[in-house]
């Protein structure tokens, strides 16, 4: 039997994210794809294997075209938002099976360019083909069935409207350290409670913001890491978990299907959630931040509200640093932004993040373990990475 090799991401970028009025998505996953190599320091001849999805008819047959790619491995794996945590398991799974050397993960979207361009509605729709026919004539949007949820939890746990805001001011802190966000301006939890509501009980600040971007990663057998120009961030264990389809499949609206990702995830590092210098969330909604923090196991269920209070998710707080560039509430939401945590998190770990470098304990040292977890749809998926430093 062939030992399984050790993989590491070697390299991350973004493209330019925000307001990017004159890019293709095209042109947004090449511009984060060679950003990565070159952080890497890698010849773009040694990537053998490319995974991508949300762009093409054959993605990322096109994508990988676009980028004068010809992978011998490729990954399409569409699961909305958790997308990117699931494809980084199966490019480390196959790097370490030795079916491939180095990956390269790549996304780019308009989606806020679209819509001022009138290329696109605001409106996400998922269609009305198989199960879902039968909740599309209710009318509710993705949104609602996120604040459906939301309220559930609030009704079974006590959890109020304040903790829920507090997850946005606080992100909104960890995003005024960072540059690069599209959002910095400090807000209190009085101003998210006065935002227009958009579906009951989140105001418009509970939700994400609409961005461009593009992101990549660039993951590497072990033999590659000395060729490299930066330090190596080890994949250490990751999980994923499908839960429902239709939402009225879902068997409790307070519990995400993190609760299993999560779980194999630090299974399989031989880790806890107590060991975790940081983490990086999928935030579409401060709900999402909440219980995804109960169902990753820093805190129980019906805890996530007490949780987040007294600014534990601040970089500095003394609690931990969650969505430290500033999350998909404030940094940049283009679409699917599982990609996006990932990055920040080998940023983090290779002590590359700035104002808003998380520190550990009394000695101030760099940070060695972080987790990102993805979700997809509305909380029908999960994809969950822990991540070392070199």
């Amino acid at each position: 039997m062939v030992a399984r090799r050790k993989v590491a991401v070697v390299g991350v970028a973004l493209s330019d994210c925000g307001r990017v009025d004159d890019a293709t998505p095209y042109a947004l996953h090449a511009q984060a794809a060679r950003r990565a190599l070159a952080d890497a320091g890698l010849d773009r001849s040694l990537v053998d294997g490319f995974a991508s999805a949300g762009l093409g008819t054959l993605a990322p047959v096109e994508v990988a075209e676009y980028l004068g790619l010809r992978p011998t491995w490729v990954d399409s794996t569409s699961v909305g938002g958790s997308t990117w945590e699931v494809m980084a398991a199966h490019a480390a799974d196959a790097i370490a099976a030795g079916h491939a050397r180095v990956v390269l993960l790549a996304y780019g979207s308009t989606a806020r360019a679209d819509v001022h361009a009138g290329r696109r509605t605001g409106t996400l729709s998922f269609g009305t083909r198989g199960p879902l026919q039968f909740e599309v004539p209710y009318g509710h949007t993705l949104i609602a069935k996120y604040a459906m949820a939301a309220r559930r939890h609030m009704i079974e746990y006590g959890t109020t409207i304040e903790q829920l805001a507090e997850v946005a001011v606080q992100t909104r802190a960890n995003a005024a350290l960072n540059p690069e966000a599209m959002f910095r301006t400090p807000v209190t939890v009085d101003e998210v409670l006065a935002g227009p509501v958009i579906a009951d009980p989140f105001t418009k600040l509970h939700c994400c913001v609409r961005s461009d971007g593009g992101a990549a990663v660039l993951l590497a057998a072990e033999e590659y890491v000395r060729d490299c120009r930066t330090s190596p961030v080890w994949v250490l264990g990751s999980g994923e978990y499908v839960s429902h389809a239709a939402m009225s499949g879902w068997a409790d609206f307070t519990v995400s299907p993190v609760a299993v990702s999560g779980r194999l995830a630090f299974e399989r590092a031989g880790v806890r959630p107590d060991e975790m210098d940081f983490a990086e969330i999928y935030d579409a909604f401060t709900y999402m931040t909440l219980v995804t923090l109960e169902d990753l196991g820093f805190c129980g269920k019906g805890e996530g509200g007490a949780f987040v209070e007294k600014g534990r998710l601040r970089v500095g707080g003394g609690g931990l640093p969650v969505n430290t560039d500033g999350g998909g509430l404030s940094a940049q939401h283009p679409g699917m932004r599982g990609l996006f945590l990932l990055v920040e998190a080998v940023r983090q770990l290779r002590g590359e993040g700035g104002e808003r470098q998380v520190r550990r304990g009394a000695d101030g040292g760099l940070p060695r373990l972080g987790v990102a977890s993805g979700t997809g749809g509305w909380f029908c998926s999960s994809g969950t990475v822990v991540l070392g430093a070199g």
